[in-house]
């Protein structure tokens, strides 16, 4: 039963800083284009010279 009160708190600070660190990225806009890093792969680059 003691270590309850340990695993809480230790839960509690993990959920916190979960929360913190999702809270932080939103504020910096890392969630604002979710498209195109995906479909930025499937672009061919025509800058670069082919090689025989």
């Amino acid at each position: 039963m003691s270590v309850i009160y340990v695993l809480l708190p230790v839960a509690a600070l993990l959920a916190a800083a979960a929360v913190t660190a999702f809270i932080v990225a939103v504020r910096r806009g890392q969630f604002d284009d979710l498209d195109t890093p995906a479909v930025r792969i499937l672009h061919d680059d025509e800058d670069e010279p082919k090689h025989p």
